[in-house]
This record gives C-alpha cells, structure tokens and sequence, in this order.
C-alpha cells in the first residue's frame, strides 16, 4: 500500500468521497454528510488529506484533518479535527484505517495541534471500535451534528 498526500479536490478524493456519501445514506437514509468542507482546509500546515492506493494505483482509503480552534460550535484551542476517513468495502479488515489514522495524528501533532477530535454516529459501530480502539474517549459533541441524537464525538490528547 502506497499512503500519498493529495488534495481534498483530487479527482481520486472526490471519486472516494462520493463512495462515502453514499454509504452514509445507506446507514442513516438522509443526504449524507452536510458538513461544510474546503480542500484549502486541508492544506499543511493546517490540515493533511491522505489517500492509500493498493499495488494497482486503486484509490482505497482515504483520510484527513483540519484546524480547529476555540467556536461556536464547540471546538477547543488546538483541536485538529479528523474527517473523511474511509476505506472501500473490498479493502477493510487490512489495518489500512489504522495506519492513516496514526499518520494523520502524527502530522497533527508535528503542526502543534494538542487533540484530535471527530465526529461519528452510532450507525458507524466498526468506526466507533476503531477509535476507541485507539485511545479515543468519548467528549462534549462539537460540530455540525452536535445536536443530532445518533451523533458520537471522541477525542484524543495528541500530547
């Protein structure tokens, strides 16, 4: 597996985000994720966007974080935010989410980032084991969701 640094706007990100999209609608029978986003947020040193590629230049999972600080919607000073992270159904159980979560992690943290944080929902039990699987816990909602039943959010000191 290849992990590059690409763009949010990549055609390979867009062909991998609208996958994910669609499996939101599939879990929760809406219109997927209303989450305003931008490539310029993913930009470093203020964010990372990672795409895996399997031996066949396949675009298969996908990654990345923002910055956030203190808001209105409930983030803190030094947050960086995770979204986006998705591996296609063909390539799951081959710990391809695992390593670019550590490596969106350890590039936060490089930046001064001081914790990760996301945002998911109980309809995701296989994104919710690998978090706390990993030393997430859950914390006060945040985001575009916060007010949403079915929304988990977890943090995770990057310090």
């Amino acid at each position: 597996m290849d992990i590059r640094t690409l763009g949010y706007d990549h055609p390979d990100a867009i062909k991998l985000n609208d996958q994910v999209q669609l499996e939101y609608i599939e879990r929760y029978g809406d219109d997927g994720d209303a989450t305003p986003l931008d490539a310029s947020m993913f930009v470093p040193p203020n964010g990372l966007y990672l795409i895996a590629y399997d031996a066949d230049e396949r675009p298969i999972a996908t990654g990345g974080w923002r910055t956030q600080d203190k808001n209105d919607e409930g983030y803190s000073d030094g947050d960086a935010e995770l979204k986006r992270m998705y591996v296609i159904p063909e390539a799951r159980g081959l710990g391809l989410a695992r390593r670019i979560l550590a490596a969106l992690e350890a590039d936060a943290r490089a930046a001064g980032r001081t914790r990760m944080v996301l945002e998911t929902g109980n309809k995701q039990p296989e994104a919710i084991a690998l978090y706390t699987s990993t030393g997430y816990t859950p914390c006060t909602k945040f985001g575009h969701y916060r007010e949403y039943p079915s929304s988990r959010c977890y943090a995770k000191p990057l310090v």
